[in-house]
């Protein structure tokens, strides 16, 4: 049986004190509010020797309890909005300062409501809609501690390009798929990868009210925050310390977002909102056509990060010529430079043609006439591939390979979703989603942040776009998602890059399949799988490890094994 929330408990602990209760039978709570200023003796007593007030109301600091009178006076105070939730916020979104004016202190953080409460997201079809309740951290401590506990992990399987084949043991060089509530899986997931994750990168419902995000219709909008909220927290926990995340959102609800991750990993941890392109098409029907997506790119410490390291190496597949004379691949750079400079200005003679060339008007030649010379005579200028056009620099592959390039906060060289979109349908016959990822945008976010092996994370995994680029660029990943088709769409695509898939990234980086990956799923309570009550808690939907001996969720003996050896690896 449920215990009683925290604040009935409290009522009935303080009315145990007559002095707390008036004449009615209520209690007194100016009486009570005054004690707990003045750290009343006997209010301290009464306290301290209740196991449940202690446990949340007091800290230990080496071997003396301090009561925490802030925490203490919140619980009297809360407002109720929803039956069985509380919270300190009331019903407004904004900035604010709890214990100043805002123009007195840059501390500003995001409010809304619900901001203090946990949102368990446990939509598993996009057609499906949750009602869930926000739990509160004070109210609902207990219960969400359970809901926090390491979940079984169960139906292991392991994919190569042999096929599927069965799992003994999940080692740090593999990489994971998981199905299940990612909130949960997050929590399970941080007692074996904590500060380890090099790159996390999510493409995560955008709010737009068309698409996956369906919780607590009447707060759509505060629902979205603390949902986001709930999960970025924990996430941050995953990064190691020069770890970093990119968060791709488009303009409905970034700017919000912005100031909620600026509290969440410090604005001093803000490195660049990059602005990605991401359609061409324009649409007709609206004052300003969408073109672009936004992502925000925070470190775990900006301070622990490298600059020389998050440089884009080079795009391989833009080398594709050779003259075969032992010097390798190249490109065709322009010859000509921005800006009018008199002294790079001189006629260039194409010997094919006797055509004499100038450069075009308001612009020079990159070098000297001198420098010019000599790389003609080295076999280092071309006139297009026919030989008859303007002038042309051979860069050399193996010579430009290690120099790396900074990236702008503009990236509209890349693929757009209708790529993407094209790409899916090619894997699976058929359009899968809207607006998916394409795989050059996750090729250059992982080329920009990580090197071979490295850990990337994606707890909004939806098609796959991220694991499928992080399985051809050798790193190692761990992808979870909720939604019913992760088997169908998320696993598939992963099996067919294994069997050497050709769209995408496929070619520039010379794929041409293998790998393996491990699924697993948080295992379900099979009471709740046949139960017809909706909207049951998620303490009580997956089994916890800490009840794996337990008869009543009938743990495979080869499971049991699995779990403890991958729980067994805390490094707590």
């Amino acid at each position: 049986m449920e215990d009683k929330s925290l604040i009935e408990h409290m009522k009935e602990l303080l009315k145990k004190e007559p002095k707390y209760v008036d004449k009615h039978g209520a209690l007194f709570m100016s009486q009570i509010f005054e004690d707990i200023d003045k750290i009343d003796t006997e209010l301290i007593k009464l306290l301290i020797n209740d196991k449940k007030a202690k446990e949340n109301f007091f800290e230990k600091i080496e071997d003396i309890y301090v009561l925490n009178r802030y925490k203490l006076i919140e619980v009297f105070t809360m407002k109720e909005y929803m039956k069985g939730s509380f919270t300190d916020y009331e019903n407004k979104i904004g900035l604010i300062k709890k214990d100043g004016f805002i123009g007195t202190n840059d501390d500003v953080v995001l409010a809304f409501p619900y901001k203090d409460c946990v949102l368990q997201g446990g939509q598993t079809k996009d057609d499906e809609p949750s009602s869930e309740m926000f739990n509160n951290y004070i109210v609902e401590a207990s219960k969400i501690d359970r809901m926090y506990d390491p979940k079984v992990l169960t139906n292991f399987k392991r994919f190569t390009k042999d096929g599927e084949s069965e799992v003994d043991e999940i080692t740090q060089n593999d990489s994971l798929i998981v199905k299940g509530n990612n909130l949960i899986a997050l929590h399970s997931l941080k007692h074996r990868y904590r500060g380890k994750v090099k790159l996390i990168y999510i493409d995560p419902p955008y709010n737009t009210g068309n698409d996956s995000f369906g919780y607590n219709d009447r707060f759509n909008h505060s629902s979205w925050l603390t949902f986001m909220k709930n999960r970025l927290e924990i996430a941050k926990e995953f990064l190691s310390d020069d770890g970093v995340i990119f968060i791709t959102l488009d303009d409905n609800e970034v700017f919000y977002l912005k100031v909620l991750t600026d509290e969440i990993f410090d604005r001093d941890n803000f490195i660049a909102d990059v602005i990605w392109n991401s359609r061409k098409s324009v649409q007709n029907d609206t004052i300003i056509s969408l073109a672009t997506n936004h992502n925000l790119f925070y470190a775990k410490n900006k301070n622990r990060l490298d600059k020389k390291d998050f440089r884009l190496s080079v795009d391989e597949s833009k080398y594709k010529y050779d003259d075969n004379d032992g010097k390798g691949k190249y490109k065709a750079d322009p010859f000509d430079a921005p800006n009018l400079r008199p002294n790079l200005t001189y006629p260039i003679l194409n010997t094919n043609t006797n055509e004499e060339f100038y450069p075009p008007t308001g612009r020079h030649w990159r070098t000297t006439q001198e420098e010019y010379k000599k790389y003609l005579n080295d076999n280092r200028i071309i006139f297009g591939q026919t030989g008859k056009s303007k002038p042309q620099l051979k860069k050399y592959l193996n010579e430009e390979k290690d120099k790396g390039s900074v990236s702008t906060t503009l990236w509209n060289d890349l693929d757009t979703t209708t790529n993407a979109t094209k790409h899916l349908e090619k894997i699976f016959g058929k359009k899968i989603f809207d607006t998916p990822k394409p795989e050059k945008l996750i090729q250059r976010i992982i080329n920009l942040s990580t090197k071979p092996n490295d850990l990337i994370m994606d707890f909004h995994l939806g098609s796959g776009t991220t694991t499928a680029v992080a399985h051809k660029m050798g790193r190692r990943y761990i992808g979870i998602e909720q939604m019913d088709y992760i088997e169908d769409i998320s696993v598939e695509r992963m099996k067919k890059v294994i069997d050497g898939e050709q769209g995408g990234i496929s070619k520039a980086v010379e794929w041409s399949g293998g790998g393996s990956f491990v699924y697993c799923e948080l295992k379900e309570n099979e009471e709740f799988k046949n139960s017809k009550v909706e909207n049951l808690q998620y303490d009580m939907r997956y089994v916890p490890y800490s009840e794996i001996d337990d008869e009543t969720y009938k743990v495979g003996k080869k499971e049991k094994e699995i779990n403890k050896k991958f729980y067994g690896t805390d490094d707590e």
